[in-house]
């Protein structure tokens, strides 16, 4: 395992598009990114429809989603990659960029989400993500400047998205 400690932003990373193919999230440079684990079958899969219209409502402004799939949590995210594409498409209208399937806890996390983890601690100081749906915001400069709890509705942080938008 790499030591991903010397990483300063997210865009150091890359990770596979839901198609398979590698996305250097370099691509994202300059704008504002929500980076999300997601499930088709948690609790919390309505927040697809308050994501899709939050990355709808801020794009053209550099505002993007990036939506990362976790089977983690109850088991929530079972199907593969076609199946997941085709539920979000779907049910939700989702346009925002997804993600293959990754862990976001234990040794064999996503190098992105042990970084990212570390960069904005849960509660209490806690690094491992707790559930589906926890939300991390990122600056134009790919640093991390929030994390938020999987109930907190994607509605609920327009104010903190426009306040990175307009800085």
């Amino acid at each position: 395992m790499s030591d991903s400690s010397n990483t300063k932003t997210i865009y150091d990373f890359t990770a596979n598009a839901l198609n398979g193919q590698p996305a250097d999230l370099a691509a994202c440079r300059g704008k504002v990114l929500l980076v999300v684990n997601t499930a088709s079958k948690c609790g919390f899969t309505p927040q697809y429809e308050g994501l899709e219209k939050v990355y709808e409502q801020y794009r053209d402004q550099g505002f993007e989603v990036l939506g990362f799939p976790c089977n983690q949590f109850g088991s929530q995210e079972p199907g593969g990659a076609d199946d997941i594409a085709q539920f979000c498409t779907k049910n939700y209208g989702v346009t925002f960029p997804m993600f293959e399937k990754v862990d976001v806890n234990g040794a064999d996390a996503h190098p992105l989400f042990q970084w990212i983890k570390g960069e904005a601690p849960g509660l209490l100081g806690t690094r491992d993500i707790k559930w589906n749906f926890t939300k991390f915001l990122v600056a134009r400069d790919g640093t991390v400047v929030d994390r938020f709890a999987p109930t907190t509705r994607p509605d609920a942080m327009k104010g903190d998205i426009e306040k990175l938008l307009k800085a």
